[in-house]
C-alpha cells in the first residue's frame, strides 16, 4: 500500500516551509490568499488529507479505527458491528461506526471524514455502486482496509475481503428441501444484478440443474415489507410451489407474516428456510429454518485480523469465507404443532 502524504510532501510540492503549510491548514490570516490557495493545490495535486484527529491521537494510547455499514437497520449487520467494536475496545481500540443506508455518495462521504478525523484503519460492509473515487483515495491515504460482507473492489490484495461461504448456504438449504420431497423449489427475495444475491442463489441454482427443475426467482429488496409482497406475488403466479428459500430471515418473516395471514402455515403447507440466522428466526412461529452464519464470532475475527495487520504487519489474506451450517427448524421439517 502506497505511503500516506505528509505534510512535507505539500511543502516541497508547493515550494513552502512545512510551518506554512501548518497555518494554512489552521486557517491562519498570517498566510497570504494567493500562498494559501497554492498550498492547497499542492494538496490535491499530491493527495493529502488533512488529519483533524492526528495530533492527539499521536498523544494518546488509543487508536481509532472506522466500521462503515451498508444498512445498520438489518439485525444481521448490526450484530456484526457490535462484536467488532467490543473485541477492540477489549484491546484498547475506540471503533467509529457509520450507516451508509446503501448510498454510495453517503459513504463516500463517510469515508473522508474518518479519513480527516484520523481513524488508524477502516472495515467497510460497502454499499454498491460507483466506489472507485472512493477506494483510490483510501489507498492515497495508506489505511488499511477490509471489505467485509460484501466486495466492491477488485483489488483483493489492497483491500482483503473477508465473508460467509454464502454459496454452501444456498446448497444446504436446497437439498435439505429435497430431501424432504420439494421439487417446485423458489427463490425468493434479493436485488438482480448484486454479487451477493447471485452468491446465496448459487447453490440453489446447482440443486435445481442437478435434479432437473425449473428454478423460480422472485427478486425483492430484502426486507420484511417486501418479503410480504413477494410472499402475495409468489402465491399469485406460482401457486404450486411447495418450498421457498429467502434471500434473508427479513424476507422469510415477511413472507411468512403474509403467508399466516392468508391460511397457509410454514412447514405444513409450504417449506420455507432463510439465511443469516438471526436472533428473531428461533423465536417466530413456526421457527424458522435458516443458513447460520456466526456473525458474532464473525467480528471477533475480522477485528482481530485487523489489529494483526496495525500492530504486526499480517496482512489478511486476499479472500476468506467462513464456513455456514444450516439450522432446521419446524418451518421446513414440516414438524409443527
Amino acid at each position: 500500500m502506497a505511503r500516506r502524504p505528509t505534510i512535507l510532501d505539500v511543502a516541497a510540492h508547493a515550494g513552502v516551509s512545512k510551518s506554512t503549510v501548518s497555518l494554512v491548514l489552521k486557517n491562519s490570516p498570517q498566510i497570504k490568499p494567493e500562498t494559501t490557495d497554492q498550498v492547497r493545490r499542492s494538496m490535491q495535486a499530491v493527495g493529502y488529507v488533512y488529519n483533524r484527529a492526528a495530533a492527539n491521537l499521536r498523544s494518546s494510547t488509543t487508536g481509532l479505527v472506522g466500521l462503515v455499514i451498508n444498512d445498520l437497520r438489518n439485525p444481521f449487520f448490526t450484530e456484526f458491528a457490535a462484536s467488532f467494536q467490543m473485541s477492540l475496545f477489549s484491546r484498547g481500540y475506540a471503533t467509529v461506526i457509520s450507516n451508509s443506508g446503501e448510498e454510495p455518495e453517503v459513504q463516500a462521504k463517510i469515508i473522508t471524514s474518518m479519513i480527516e478525523h484520523g481513524v488508524s484503519a477502516l472495515v467497510i460492509s460497502p454499499s454498491y455502486g460507483d466506489v472507485t473515487a472512493t477506494f483510490a483515495q483510501i489507498a492515497t491515504a495508506g489505511l488499511p482496509t477490509l471489505q467485509v460482507l460484501r466486495q466492491v473492489s477488485p483489488d483483493t490484495g489492497q483491500f482483503p475481503f473477508a465473508s460467509f461461504d454464502y454459496g454452501d448456504g444456498g446448497l444446504q438449504a436446497a437439498r435439505h428441501l429435497v430431501q424432504t420431497g420439494a421439487r417446485r423449489i423458489a427463490f425468493v427475495g434479493g436485488l438482480p444484478g448484486r454479487p451477493i444475491t447471485a452468491e446465496r442463489m448459487q447453490g440453489y441454482l446447482d440443486e435445481m440443474r442437478r435434479i432437473g427443475a425449473q428454478p423460480i426467482v422472485l427478486y425483492g429488496r430484502p426486507s420484511r415489507h417486501n418479503g410480504a409482497a413477494l410472499a402475495a406475488e409468489l402465491l399469485r403466479e406460482h401457486p404450486d410451489v411447495d418450498a421457498v428459500i429467502c434471500f434473508n430471515d427479513l424476507v422469510s418473516l415477511g413472507m411468512m407474516s403474509h403467508l399466516a395471514r392468508t391460511g397457509i402455515r410454514p412447514g405444513r403447507d409450504i417449506r420455507i428456510v432463510g439465511f443469516d440466522d438471526i436472533e428473531e428466526s428461533a423465536q417466530t412461529w413456526p421457527p424458522l429454518s435458516s443458513v447460520a452464519c456466526d456473525i458474532t464470532s464473525f467480528g471477533e475475527k475480522t477485528a482481530a485480523a485487523l489489529l494483526d495487520w496495525l500492530t504486526k504487519g499480517k496482512k489478511p489474506p486476499p479472500v476468506h469465507r467462513e464456513p455456514v451450517r444450516l439450522i432446521v427448524r419446524a418451518s421446513s421439517s414440516g414438524e409443527t404443532a
